[in-house]
């Protein structure tokens, strides 16, 4: 017998209105100072905005957002013999959708306009375009990947 007990993993929470794990998950992200519910407001008038503009399923345009900026690869430092390298490692599926969404709320903060929900529907959109400035932020992250090949044995 093990005296170590299994560790439950954990699951995720849905969120009120859509019941969906992505839209708890980026509201989690929007959050400051634990106003939880000014975030929900924020992420939801930005939806209803990409409804209005894209006329589809605003999740869906959020799907695919989220999709188009979630990486495949990504460079961590290594030191290896007092030289540092950047070595390009491939990530999971879920860390990967949680550095799409950083980088979505990022650029989206950075953005000129007029209150957040503005911005982050403006973002989602493009995003969902392949355009704007966290899909930039992707393709400079695999451009950096690809010029470090060289160093994916130090793995």
């Amino acid at each position: 017998m093990s005296r170590q007990s299994t560790v439950e993993k954990k699951i995720d929470k849905f969120d009120p209105i859509y019941h969906n794990r992505l839209v708890n998950m980026i509201v989690n992200r929007i959050l400051k100072h634990g106003k939880k519910s000014l975030a929900y407001r924020i992420f939801y008038q930005s939806l209803k905005k990409i409804q209005q503009k894209t006329e589809k399923n605003p999740l869906i345009v959020l799907r695919q957002a989220i999709h188009k900026l979630t990486p495949k690869l990504i460079v961590k430092s290594r030191r290896v013999s007092g030289s540092t390298y950047q070595v390009p490692i491939e990530i999971k599926n879920k860390e990967g959708k949680i550095l799409a969404i950083r980088w979505l709320l990022e650029s989206s903060r950075k953005r000129s306009g007029r209150n957040m929900h503005f911005k982050l529907s403006y973002e989602i959109m493009d995003a969902a375009r392949e355009k704007g400035n966290a899909i930039r932020k992707k393709e400079e992250i695999h451009k950096m990947a690809e010029s470090n090949k060289a160093f994916a044995h130090y793995h």
